[in-house]
């Protein structure tokens, strides 16, 4: 079977979201948007998929994600003193989605930002690498499921006894990830724990050396998947090493207790780095000027209202805007942003999150050392 194509959606072009040049068609198309009509109305996640080059509503349980392709997911709540509505946008990226339907995730993200009054703090989220906040959102329903396929290639909702059989691997300490791997027994490490989806049977295999949180949130997928199935599923949790799970290695084409390779490592390279990088992007001498403030250490009291300053803080890269930037630096803010990650060398599929000044969230703020 032919591989498919991937997208380098990490390096997709969003130097012009939020530019003057197309902010008032922008407006006039977001209010004529039919998705939007809804949208931030209440506290709540809504999630909507790109169906050639449109948006709708997406049918999946929420955090099931399918990697041919785009969404958009806005989280609406409350400011806690004055009950005031705010807002998350964050337009996600499968590895294997087209580039007209990553483009159009974008285009829509600015165009629903528009909408809502521009109140919005925008994210983009590459498959397999987002952002702490981004995995909260469904970490009570067992944690986001990335699975293969997607709207162009015939998904449809089926039945939970005609299921095809899919493994899914659990891995991370503190924001940990769910994805679909083959069904093989080289996919199997003792390091951590996956869970066979077989429709009407959920069976949890634990590696011996797999982490107490890798569990748990596997248990927490389990009920998850057995919720949305009305309870029909059986449930079967089996230990490395256990005698009894020929149920479960059927499966893989062998049966007893097959030899497991060693885990495979710890989390990601880029949720365990720590350096954090503070840089100011500034018009005031005429020119626009692109500068480094500080390096593993970040204050927040760096931060200027005249300027745009581009936070790196490891495993997230935020492009803040002053209330007081100029129209250029405003524009060219997440362009920056984007250039950064290549200049200093940084992982291009790391989140990259426009936020304004007096919309920066906890989040953002429990970045900074002082």
């Amino acid at each position: 079977m032919q591989k498919k194509e991937t997208y380098n959606i990490a390096e997709s072009n969003i130097a012009n979201l939020g530019s003057d040049l197309e902010k008032n068609c922008r407006m006039a198309a977001a209010e004529g948007e039919p998705a939007w009509k809804k949208a931030g109305k209440k506290p709540g996640m809504q999630i909507w998929r790109i169906e050639k080059f449109k948006v709708k509503a997406s049918q999946t349980p929420p955090g099931v994600f399918y990697s041919d392709d785009s969404y958009i997911c806005l989280n609406t709540y409350k400011e806690p003193d004055s009950g005031k509505l705010l807002y998350d946008i964050h337009f996600w990226l499968g590895e294997t989605t087209s580039q007209d339907e990553a483009g159009t995730a974008a285009y829509k993200t600015v165009e629903l930002d528009d909408f809502l009054g521009q109140v919005p703090v925008q994210h983009r989220e590459v498959q397999g690498c987002e952002s702490k906040l981004f995995l909260s959102y469904f970490a009570e329903k067992g944690g986001i499921r990335l699975l293969e396929g997607g709207i162009a290639s015939g998904f449809n909702k089926v039945k939970p006894e005609e299921y095809r059989p899919r493994l899914l691997h659990l891995k991370g300490r503190k924001n940990i990830r769910v994805r679909e791997v083959p069904i093989e027994l080289e996919s199997l490490n003792e390091g951590d724990v996956f869970i066979l989806d077989a429709g009407l049977n959920l069976y949890q295999w634990q590696g011996r050396k797999a982490g107490k949180g890798e569990k748990a949130r596997a248990g927490q997928l389990c009920r998850a998947l057995d919720d949305e199935r009305k309870g029909k599923p059986e449930i079967e949790v089996f230990m490395q090493g256990d005698k009894d799970a020929d149920d479960f290695w059927k499966f893989f084409g062998t049966s007893g207790v097959p030899e497991i390779q060693p885990e495979c490592g710890d989390d990601e390279e880029w949720e365990k780095k720590s350096d954090k990088c503070l840089c100011q992007l500034s018009d005031a001498s005429g020119e626009l000027t692109f500068t480094e403030i500080s390096k593993g250490t970040i204050k927040y009291s760096d931060l200027d209202s005249n300027d745009v300053f581009i936070v790196d803080v490891g495993a997230e890269v935020y492009a803040w805007i002053g209330k007081g930037a100029s129209d250029d630096e405003k524009k060219k803010a997440m362009h920056f942003a984007q250039e950064y990650l290549k200049k200093y060398d940084r992982p291009a599929f790391l989140p990259v999150t426009r936020i304004l000044e007096g919309m920066d969230n906890k989040s953002f703020r429990s970045s900074f050392d002082s």
